[in-house]
């Protein structure tokens, strides 16, 4: 059984990645619903925790039906980021998360996120102030290196182990590489298999099918795996992981009446959470996730777009569901639609491809 402190998750747990305008409350609750073990907000700057914010603060709301849920936190300073995991555990998640693994430029300037890689020292300095603050489990999500001459990520386990995290989640890529090219997954294997490492080693990177969870985990050892934008608009990716490992058997692709309900509790959701107004307006970016693959969808996505009622956006959804109600929905990988990304902005892309 994978243990991180005193949560157990199982014995090979599936992670919902921290993604930015993703994996807030509302995307988090269906995805709990799908079979998520355990989930990460959306992450959280150390500097706009200290200073208020109301965006930041509002990122710090949790439900019990989504536990175990931990809150990522980021910055490049130790005194910041203790001081705002303080402020994290008094929200009551069940562990925190540093984020060294973002590569946009905003956060790396600031010697945040992956920008840290090219100060190991730092890294570990930052992380045991951090583990010091707090009663929570710390947990660290990363990358391999800075660019392909600097893939010490062997040596950040240990170190980072030594000075307190309770779990590691490694991205299969390098800062360089941002999200192009494929994941790699040796080195994640070789910490696994690193006789000095005795904590939960999650792996991340282009996973979307059963088959490929299975052999990330016969091949490389991994404790479990995160999954990222492959969770966007198709949070059933976790139950499918699930039944496939357990009876090597694929369940059938949701139908479409399947993702009409479940992108209607997700837009419920965000009602419930942002107020009417703003629920309805970032609900948007979802759309063509849930209805990815269908023929003529762009009049009823336009629909969906301009609407600014939750009664309209149902009605429209239900007149999909309708519409196409005998419309046989074929499995495809959504690595390979760009329009799995949410609205193009610095902030928005950083951990999407989780």
């Amino acid at each position: 059984m994978v243990k991180i402190g005193n949560i157990t998750l199982g014995n090979f747990p599936l992670l919902l990645a921290p993604m930015e305008d993703v994996s807030d409350p509302p995307f988090r609750a269906v995805c709990k619903e799908n079979g998520a073990d355990l989930m990460y907000s959306e992450f959280i700057s150390s500097e706009g925790l200290i200073r208020d914010a109301i965006k930041s603060r509002k990122k710090l709301d949790i439900f019990d039906y989504e536990r175990p849920v931990g809150i990522q936190i980021f910055g490049g300073d130790e005194e910041p980021m203790a001081m705002a995991a303080q402020i994290v555990e008094a929200a009551n998640p069940d562990l925190l998360d540093i984020n060294y693994g973002c590569p946009v430029k905003k956060v790396v300037c600031k010697g945040a996120g992956s920008g840290i890689l090219k100060d190991i020292p730092k890294m570990v300095k930052l992380t045991a102030a951090v583990v010091k603050a707090t009663k929570l489990p710390v947990t660290v999500k990363t990358r391999l290196g800075w660019d392909d001459d600097t893939k010490n990520i062997e040596e950040v386990a240990e170190r980072l182990q030594d000075v307190g995290i309770q779990a590691l989640t490694i991205h299969g890529r390098t800062r360089t590489q941002m999200y192009k090219g494929n994941a790699d997954w040796t080195l994640i294997g070789k910490v696994k298999n690193n006789p000095r490492i005795h904590i939960p080693i999650f792996g991340n990177g282009d996973i979307c099918t059963p088959e490929q969870a299975i052999a990330a985990r016969e091949k490389y050892g991994v404790d479990g795996i995160m999954i990222g934008r492959a969770a966007i608009g198709y949070p059933w990716i976790f139950n499918e992981i699930k039944h496939f490992m357990k009876t090597g058997e694929h369940l059938p692709p949701p139908s479409v009446l399947e993702r009409v309900n479940v992108c209607k509790k997700h837009l419920q959701h965000s009602v419930q959470w942002k107020g009417d107004i703003v629920g309805i307006l970032e609900m948007r970016r979802h759309y063509t996730n849930y209805l990815k693959g269908l023929p003529h969808i762009k009049e009823f996505r336009q629909q969906l777009v301009t609407c600014s009622t939750l009664a309209a956006v149902e009605e429209v959804l239900d007149s999909i569901a309708l519409h196409y109600k005998d419309h046989i929905v074929e499995r495809t990988s959504p690595l390979t639609d760009q329009n799995l990304l949410p609205a193009k902005n610095e902030v928005a892309d950083c951990n999407v491809y989780g």
